[in-house]
């Protein structure tokens, strides 16, 4: 790929990309050389020669990116703690009359789901036409006018509507920023920069159960009035922000500003110098999978996610972290104020306070897999994550049966017991999933159909939102802690379905796994190792190939 491009009057020369050089393994025999198994040969070749400056005015360019993305995700997260905790508050109660479970409550929780499956496909063709930056714009104007309706509410009516429009709002956002903080990630930044994006749903709930427990001693409407005027805030961060930053080099080449594209991975990704080797591999992997006419111009052709072999096993690996992302039992945190009543926690002071803990002790679970992300297999982590959910939901559905045989004589040591279980679950399952359901879905699609089939996901995590919103709380009303168990049984089968048809997609580039999905068993080829010299300097010199 020898190439010459004019720019704004100065010729900058891309050189053509090094290959690791095959062998038997002789260069082995140096001094200080060592033997060292990795994904891809070619990347982690160019990732040991070309260091990105971490604190360089590029880098902390790049954080703020990140950090935009981490925004928009810590609205939707807003959410997940906030009206679990005003729909307990008295000030609601003599507004509202909604009760604390049942199907009114049903409805103040779906219809934001409601608004974001609407919202997510429309969410996709503004995201690949008008690019990822102006897109989350465009949603955090849709959430300041959902906000201003719910937090001026006075009836069920106006409530539900901008909860609707909320959902629109989010699901804007939430196809936009993903897909952006995939593609402006260098490939060893990759997982830590989208599993971060992920974790913004704490940094949304944290602060949400913090001011409603904060304001219930508010004794009037603004009570429940402020948390709700607060969800707008990260919005209005967001589109203040968005202007100091790049667009993604992934959709400027695949909307033909090949230039501006190149630019961007030479400043950021290359510490300024256009022969990096990551940048060479970047730029030749970047041409030769991102089609000019791809689907992305085709605002709603869904057919190549569905019709071919490969697009198929991506979507498979969508579809599994978007349903089990959601239905592992994770979505009855919507309801924790509930469930700890059921467990013997009565006070509405306690219940915000323990609600405000798990969102703690999860974020922590979360940040670490985080911290862990770029070198941590992705595959693994899931399939025994997800069986150890298992475990714990077992574990506290056990503990609440044997509550529920106490009647009103509950023995405080299985009260613990129940909410210890409870805890551990939602780390286990904040530190195997929270980073992966970002990272997943953007790593499994390719550039031309990214924004697509993360509104497909979205759709597919609305969906089951919708399920467990609505009938978590008639489920709970009914049957009470036995609605548990389905999400024991359900966890068992999810560990199976990962074992089998998880992909791993950790340490090649975006463009490196479509050889991946090519193949005849991607779960296998995923798997696929390359051994490297790595010599005392930290270069490579050498892939060993049997027979080379």
């Amino acid at each position: 790929m020898d190439e010459v491009r004019e720019n704004k009057g100065t010729a900058t020369s891309v050189e053509q990309v090094v290959v690791v050089s095959e062998g038997l393994g002789k260069t082995a025999n140096i001094e200080g050389a060592k033997a060292k198994e990795v994904h891809n040969a070619e990347l982690f070749a160019a990732l040991q020669e070309s260091k990105i400056r971490p604190w360089s005015k590029e880098s902390r360019t790049m954080y703020l990116a990140i950090f935009t993305a981490f925004l928009c995700a810590c609205a939707n997260g807003y959410d997940g703690s906030l009206l679990t905790g005003i729909i307990a508050m008295d000030q609601f109660q003599n507004v509202f009359h909604s009760g604390k479970d049942g199907a009114t409550v049903s409805v103040l929780f779906s219809l934001y789901t409601v608004g974001t499956i609407v919202g997510a496909p429309f969410a996709a063709v503004v995201s690949d036409k008008l690019g990822r930056r102006k897109t989350m714009f465009v949603g955090g104007i849709i959430i300041i006018i959902g906000t201003a309706i719910i937090a001026s509410s006075s009836t069920i009516a106006q409530f539900v509507v901008g909860r609707f429009i909320l959902g629109l709002g989010i699901a804007t956002m939430t196809v936009s920023a993903p897909a952006y903080a995939i593609e402006i990630s260098p490939p060893h930044w990759r997982g830590r920069a989208t599993g971060f994006y992920n974790c913004g749903w704490f940094g949304g709930s944290i602060p949400a159960a913090a001011i409603v427990y904060g304001t219930q001693y508010i004794q009037s409407d603004w009570a429940w009035r402020i948390p709700l005027l607060l969800q707008a805030f990260a919005c209005i961060v967001v589109m203040f922000t968005i202007w100091f930053i790049p667009e993604s080099p992934r959709w400027l080449m695949a909307n033909g500003k090949t230039d501006d594209a190149i630019d961007f991975l030479v400043k950021y990704h290359g510490n300024g110098d256009p022969n990096s080797r990551l940048v060479r591999l970047e730029i030749e992997e970047m041409r030769e999978n991102i089609r000019m006419d791809g689907i992305d111009k085709r605002p709603w052709d869904y057919r190549p996610i569905f019709l071919t072999h490969n697009g198929r096993w991506r979507f498979a690996q969508v579809l599994m972290i978007s349903i089990f992302g959601q239905f592992s039992g994770n979505g009855l945190g919507y309801f924790n104020t509930t469930i700890f009543e059921n467990i013997g926690v009565k006070s509405v002071s306690s219940q915000l306070g323990y609600n405000l803990l798990n969102s703690v002790l999860s974020a922590v679970g979360a940040l670490t897999a985080v911290s862990l992300t770029d070198r941590m297999p992705r595959r693994p982590v899931l399939i025994y994550g997800t069986f150890a959910c298992a475990v714990a939901l077992a574990l506290n559905s056990g503990l609440s049966a044997a509550l529920d045989s106490q009647g009103d004589n509950i023995q405080g040591s299985y009260a613990k017991g129940a909410l210890a279980s409870y805890f551990l679950f939602n780390i286990v399952f904040s530190f195997a999933y929270t980073p992966l359901q970002g990272v997943i879905p953007a790593e499994a699609l390719e550039t031309t159909m990214r924004a697509k089939g993360l509104a497909a996901s979205a759709v597919l995590v609305n969906i089951i939102g919708f399920i467990n919103q609505f009938a978590g709380p008639i489920a709970l009303h009914n049957i009470g802690y036995k609605y548990i168990f389905v999400f024991v049984g359900w966890d068992l089968v999810e560990t199976v379905a990962w074992y089998f048809f998880g992909v791993e997609s950790q340490g090649r580039t975006l463009e490196q796994l479509e050889w991946v999905y090519n193949q005849p068993n991607p779960v296998k080829a995923s798997q696929k190792i390359d051994k490297v010299i790595v010599q005392a300097d930290g270069k490579v010199t050498e892939k060993i190939v049997d027979g080379a």
